[in-house]
């Protein structure tokens, strides 16, 4: 008996086990990071890193450039879009994107993930500082393909 359920069983499992699967939704590079404490902002120094985004609908998982095995993981709270100013105008706009947290071990972390730019600001527990990252999206190069030489008449 058990053995013609079991088909049925994952037949119905199935929608499930497809919405656990992560998907590459885009690689973006860390270009700023900088710290504000009592209304000070202080800039801190470091070289650009390339990030890698992944979802299943529910969380958003970063990971670097040299270490996809560490990842961060984030829980989506919002994807009806973001708000964001325009920089000629000063009007506030919506756009396609989603915002995320993540509270691991006393610290917050909020993301903010559109196709343009990803923005992680970061909230330790006991502290009066907030931390701010901010990356763009990279824009992949095509690889190069081999040059085909015509042959000679």
């Amino acid at each position: 008996m058990t053995r013609h359920l079991m088909p049925l069983i994952l037949l119905a499992a199935a929608p499930f086990a497809a919405a656990l699967e992560f998907r590459h939704v885009g690689d973006f590079l860390l270009q700023s990071h900088f710290k504000i404490t009592g209304g000070r902002v202080t800039d801190i120094p470091m070289k650009p890193m390339a990030l890698h985004v992944y979802t299943d609908g529910v969380q958003i998982r970063i990971s670097a450039e040299d270490e996809p095995e560490a990842y961060s993981t984030y829980e989506i709270y919002r994807s009806d879009g973001i708000g964001r100013q325009r920089e000629e105008s000063g009007a506030l706009e919506i756009v396609p994107g989603l915002q995320a947290m993540s509270r691991t071990d006393g610290v917050m972390r909020h993301l903010r993930l559109s196709a343009e730019a990803l923005t992680i600001t970061t909230f330790p527990g006991v502290s009066d500082q907030t931390i701010v990252s901010h990356a763009v999206a990279a824009v992949r190069t095509p690889a190069a393909s081999p040059s085909t030489v015509p042959a000679k008449p």
